[in-house]
């Protein structure tokens, strides 16, 4: 019986060390404007994005994870992609995309 407890104890220690690292790489700490004041991200403090979603879904490795999805639709519904597409600004995000390939190419280059 100490076995299971010891064997199951040790488990939960590994599963709450890997709930901490998967926290700490998906919560960034928070940015210390330069008052010193750490931003919280409220409504209202002028942070953007606020959500921690959108603010994964902007970082690099959330842009390659929507790219997959994406792909992933494309190729198992394309029918239901492309009435997707149509509703979604394709302007903005264009541009979105545009300025963040030319800030990439900028900070590679400098």
């Amino acid at each position: 019986m100490a076995d299971i407890d010891t064997a199951r104890a040790d488990t939960m220690a590994r599963l709450a060390a890997s709930r901490a690292e998967i926290r700490r790489i998906l919560e960034p700490p928070p940015q210390v404007s330069p008052s010193g004041a750490a931003d919280s991200g409220a409504p209202g403090t002028g942070a953007f994005p606020r959500s921690r979603t959108m603010k994964m879904l902007l970082s690099g490795p959330g842009a390659g994870t929507v790219g997959a999805v994406a792909c992933g639709l494309l190729i198992a519904r394309p029918a239901l992609a492309l009435r997707l597409l149509r509703m979604v600004p394709a302007g903005a995000i264009g541009r979105m995309l545009l300025v963040k390939a030319i800030s990439t190419l900028r900070s590679k280059r400098e």
